[in-house]
């Protein structure tokens, strides 16, 4: 009897301390990344730009119940440039903390994200194989909970932190959804792929490349048929709602077909510049000449002197792109429609004379811009990081970003090559998104943020993967050295 409650006694104790330790390996990594978080925070917060038209369309659905933005003499117009998705989680924020309490909405999205991160991990112990499966999950849960790229993007009020939580929701939905075939697993996922296409327009690629591994879940289930019918009939009908009514909206107030968003982010009527935008994709090739060139026309002036030279070919096309500039600078900084058939045919030369360069190696070098540069660009570091010589510690930080950034990839690619379950969804989000970002004429490294969720997801499989061997090998030895 003695033994026997002993015995007990020891397994109990022996449970409690493996709870204690499981729960401590969740909460450390956790605690790491809200500290961090919480700094960019301090450092880091501002509201500006997008974040200040998000917010205006928030308030203004709050206080009018219009989705609109101020004209100049602060009247409402209608507008259908932002997708409602990110406008409604500021009118929840500010309706739970007060008019536009952006600091509040970075607060939410920073345990948003958190919770993110364990979505992640438990994702991975879904898909890893067996002997990996702990391990990698807490490997992925660090390795998200630290990336400093996505943390800075979760104290910022704009829509990349929400969109990495939905992203980590559906690739975890699906899983979940995959192993145990129910109606919880299946509207999770049809909120995260409705979400992220709420926030973002290129955000419906989560659905159209995860969705088709739910329908091969539903094949090899064993749920009734006329289950599994009315299931994705449901989940159909609850996706397409919100963008029906977005549609409906549109058309009713503009008189358009838009189910999303505009590419070019112009109202109806409002002038288009496809002669410069295309002159622009002839040379643009980096963020510097975004952030230097591209937002600032039309409404600002065309420096010459800031092009690369890459942007002309001869020095009879430079002649002609300075006449340009200047006829644009004299005319208030205006696109007129003569000035941008004008860049059209100066873009229309420069693609004739080199087709290949237009078609294949600027889109492919915008791509690679996006996907390795050192992602500072939230930063208070300047443009040009690179050049030592005007500031050491920025050109040392900035490099050793580069190399992080460039560590998660290598470590994507090598838990892709382990082939995980879903590997070929996971692959196939990544290609699409790639495809689609070589359509873009000027480069953002926030535009490859997206495939950060999965990048934790098979980097931590292939991190502990390695770790793993490594600790092997190195009990192999000490057995070995211990027999000798």
């Amino acid at each position: 009897m003695e033994a026997n409650f002993e015995s007990q006694s020891t397994n109990k104790r022996r449970t409690t301390v493996g709870r204690v330790r499981a729960a401590l390996s969740v909460a450390l990594p956790l605690t790491a990344g809200l500290i961090l978080r919480l700094w960019m925070l301090n450092k880091l917060f501002q509201v500006n730009g997008d974040s200040l038209i998000y917010g205006g369309l928030a308030k203004n659905l709050l206080l009018h119940g219009r989705y609109a933005l101020n004209g100049a003499g602060n009247e409402l117009y209608p507008s259908l440039i932002r997708l409602p998705g990110y406008p409604l989680f500021l009118v929840l924020c500010f309706r739970l903390f007060g008019m536009e309490n952006y600091f509040a909405a970075s607060c939410t999205q920073i345990a948003l994200e958190l919770a993110g991160c364990l979505l992640l991990a438990d994702f991975v112990r879904r898909i890893a194989p067996p002997a990996l499966r702990s391990g990698a999950a807490l490997t992925t849960l660090w390795l998200s909970a630290l990336c400093p790229f996505t943390a800075s993007y979760a104290v910022a009020p704009l829509t990349e932190g929400p969109t990495l939580f939905v992203m980590a929701l559906a690739l975890w939905a699906m899983a979940r959804f995959c192993s145990r075939p129910g109606w919880g697993s299946a509207l999770w996922f049809t909120f995260a792929v409705c979400s992220a296409a709420l926030l973002r327009p290129d955000g419906a690629l989560v659905g159209l490349t995860l969705a088709p591994a739910l329908v091969l879940g539903l094949r090899r289930s064993q749920i009734e048929p006329k289950k599994l019918v009315r299931m994705a009939v449901v989940c159909a009908l609850l996706t397409l709602a919100p963008f029906a009514a977005w549609t409906a909206r549109n058309w009713h107030v503009f008189h358009v077909f838009q189910p999303l968003a505009p590419r070019l982010a112009t109202e109806p009527g409002e002038p288009t510049h496809p002669g410069w935008e295309r002159w622009v994709k002839s040379w643009c090739l980096d963020f510097v000449s975004t952030y230097n060139v591209y937002w600032y026309v039309p409404g600002d002036t065309l420096d010459l002197s800031k092009l690369p030279a890459r942007a002309f070919d001869s020095p009879a096309q430079y002649a002609e792109t300075a006449a340009l500039a200047a006829d644009y600078n004299n005319h208030g900084q205006e696109l007129t429609p003569e000035i941008d058939a004008r860049f059209a045919q100066l873009a229309q030369q420069r693609i004739a004379a080199h087709p290949l360069r237009s078609a294949l190696w600027l889109p492919l070098g915008r791509l690679a811009d996006m996907a390795l540069r050192p992602r500072v660009e939230n930063l208070p570091i300047d443009l040009d990081w690179w050049v030592y010589a005007h500031h050491n510690d920025e050109t040392r930080f900035s490099w050793a970003y580069a190399v992080l950034n460039a560590l998660f990839l290598l470590l994507g690619l090598a838990g892709l090559c382990m082939r995980p379950r879903f590997w070929p969804w996971m692959l196939d989000y990544v290609a699409l998104r790639g495809a689609l970002l070589l359509t873009v004429e000027a480069p953002e490294a926030r535009y490859t943020l997206e495939w950060f969720p999965i990048l934790f997801a098979l980097g931590g499989i292939a991190l502990y993967r390695l770790t793993y061997r490594v600790c092997l090998s190195v009990s192999n030895v000490k057995a070995l050295a211990g027999n000798g």
